[in-house]
């Protein structure tokens, strides 16, 4: 969880838009980030996939007032609200975008193209009919917050005592890049969004960075199978507070008022 997930751009800078505080334009350019291009299949009323500013815009004109971010795993349906079709596929991609008001979703197909050396991203986001009802499993931002505080202090202490923290040159530079990024004017979220939110989701991702440190670590000093299960026991609750604290982030200005 080093950067944001797509769903999660495209839902945050879709609010925006929706709350009329970026142009069109502008939610497009950010939602693409470094991908080539992101297009969206399925629209209702198109027969081709079509841009997202085009897109946006149709959503908003089919009733959309808010959009929120799903980030399913296996057994854990966070966000999502059905169908089993839309589940399905939203599970697969491990991410997908509810737009409220339209009963539609949307999940990211991504693709590789171009020649070795000069390869670029494409996205496909695949407009799908969703069940209007409460999402899976998302708590409030006072919730995740209180969550993620106490998920990382547990964590922590199991790993320090099996040595399995992240450390080395790889770990540094992977810490030293996050800090990097959100020194570099707070890239995360949208306008528009509680300062809460920002903050629920910085830890959030610090916290989803540490699992994944610690997960490709080795074995560090969890040399006995006893140690390495209770090593992937301290980091799976960890791995899944952090999702809900992203989902409560994103989805906090449809869920929430704003503080």
């Amino acid at each position: 969880m080093l950067s944001e997930p797509r769903a999660g751009r495209l839902a945050a800078w879709g609010n925006a838009l929706i709350a009329h505080m970026v142009s069109p334009d502008d939610a497009a350019v950010a939602i693409v980030g470094h991908d080539a291009v992101h297009r969206v299949e399925g629209l209702p009323g198109e027969d081709a996939p079509v841009g997202l500013t085009l897109a946006l815009g149709r959503l908003r004109a089919l009733g959309a007032s808010g959009l929120r971010v799903a980030l399913p795993a296996p057994g854990h349906p966070l966000g999502l609200s059905g169908p089993p079709e839309f589940n399905a596929r939203a599970l697969e991609a491990e991410e997908a975008v509810i737009c409220e008001g339209a009963a539609l979703g949307l999940v990211p197909e991504v693709y590789e193209a171009g020649p070795e050396g000069d390869v670029h991203v494409e996205v496909v986001w695949h407009c799908l009919p969703v069940r209007e009802a409460p999402p899976a499993d998302v708590p409030s931002l006072g919730e995740a917050e209180r969550e993620l505080a106490e998920a990382l202090r547990d964590a922590t202490e199991v790993l320090t005592r099996l040595d399995v923290a992240g450390s080395g040159p790889v770990a540094e530079a992977a810490v030293a890049a996050y800090r990097a990024r959100a020194e570099r004017g707070r890239e995360v979220l949208a306008p528009g969004y509680p300062p809460r939110a920002v903050r629920v989701l910085e830890l959030a991702q610090r916290v989803g960075m540490l699992v994944s440190l610690a997960s490709e670590n080795g074995h560090g000093g969890a040399v006995s199978a006893s140690e390495m299960a209770a090593r992937g026991d301290a980091l799976r609750p960890v791995e899944r507070v952090a999702r809900r604290a992203q989902v409560a982030a994103y989805n906090s200005v449809v869920v929430e008022r704003p503080e």
